[in-house]
């Protein structure tokens, strides 16, 4: 079960002239709560003007060893979001020695060491959980390589070069680097420009033989995560192996066309081992309800896109508004989003513990 607890900034660090990483201190008592796996995601509670504020960050220090108690640190990555509340404060406000109300880990864009071949085409702050991702896998498997395809802005926008220069550094033969900036000319490398799907079909085999990748993970914006996956589909990819997050979505993606839900619905929700069923007023989602009378209820973005408040549908029906977090194969296996879900059946179980 997802909790909260109070960690200690120990660290703040201007990557660039918009961005911070953020180290945060584990006692040695919640060690073992905050273990991760490589890509997983903290989210951060504030409350300014009486108002709860959460946000989702991705972890891009390395996941702990299987012998680890846990980490001793955790670092995060956070860019400056135009009237972002949290994202403001940070970059602002947030100083060593602060304590920040955290979630424990959670998120499913994730990988477990292999041996094999693994690519990633991230945009902007994307690079943050890609960078755990690279950084456990070529240190754990000496049979992995990694092929990075990073665009940004421009150099001096770019979060995490020095670091990544330095996993480039460390394992010049196991990971493959490439970078486009779409504002600005390098003097070597790919001309700048964006990365969309008619440029990504041709660039990506040139760059390394897709059929035999593991897996692929990409990261970023709605519209570059949406033309690498159409790019690699058309190339024959597999979608079992292509993994996707959404760090910001535009009104380009549109909600699902909305349809009546029955006059009178009820939800049963079992969260932390706990049961309860309660009406569902109009025009609410089913997190809506169950916040109503289980403040307790996992959530962050409300916007479909983290997945923090993923559950598993009992009974009943739902009609999802939006959907950016779960891959196809949750969906299909009775998973929903509760921030989006409406109900279609007059009751619905959910299950928040599966």
């Amino acid at each position: 079960m997802a909790r909260f607890h109070t960690l200690r900034v120990a660290e703040v660090d201007r990557l660039t002239d918009d961005s911070v990483a953020l180290t945060l201190d584990v006692p040695p008592r919640l060690r073992r709560e905050y273990r991760h796996a490589a890509g997983q995601h903290l989210t951060l509670r504030r409350t300014a003007d009486g108002t709860e504020i959460r946000r989702t960050y991705s972890i891009c220090s390395p996941a702990p060893g299987p012998g680890d108690d846990g980490p001793r640190t955790l670092r995060i990555g956070v860019r400056l979001v135009e009237g972002g509340a949290f994202s403001t404060y940070a970059l602002k406000e947030i100083g060593v020695g602060d304590e920040l109300e955290v979630m424990t880990p959670a998120g499913r864009f994730t990988l477990d060491p292999a041996p094999g071949l693994y690519a990633a085409v991230v945009g902007g702050s994307g690079i943050t959980p890609v960078l755990s991702i690279v950084s456990t896998l070529l240190a754990r498997e000496p049979a992995a390589r990694f092929c990075l395809l990073r665009s940004d802005r421009t150099a001096a926008s770019t979060m995490f070069l020095e670091e990544v220069a330095d996993l480039k550094d460390r394992y010049p033969r196991r990971l493959q680097l490439v970078t486009v900036l779409s504002r600005e000319e390098q003097q070597a490398g790919l001309p700048s420009g964006r990365l969309d799907e008619e440029r990504l079909a041709g660039l990506l085999p040139a760059l390394l033989p897709v059929a035999r990748v593991a897996g692929w993970f990409l990261c970023g914006p709605f519209g570059l995560v949406r033309g690498a996956d159409r790019a690699l589909r058309g190339l024959g990819v597999e979608r079992t192996r292509i993994h996707q997050e959404i760090f910001h979505v535009d009104g380009s993606a549109a909600a699902a066309p909305a349809s009546p839900s029955p006059a009178r619905s009820t939800v049963t929700a079992r969260l932390d081992g706990r049961g309860g069923t309660w009406p569902v007023r109009e025009g609410e989602s089913l997190l809506e309800t169950v916040l109503r009378n289980r403040p307790d209820a996992p959530y962050a973005c409300k916007g479909g896109v983290c997945g923090t408040c993923r559950a598993f549908l009992v009974e009943g029906e739902v009609r999802m508004d939006r959907n950016f977090a779960l891959e196809p194969e949750e969906t299909e296996a009775g998973y929903v989003l509760a921030c989006q879900s409406h109900p279609a059946t007059e009751r619905v179980e959910l299950d928040f513990d599966r």
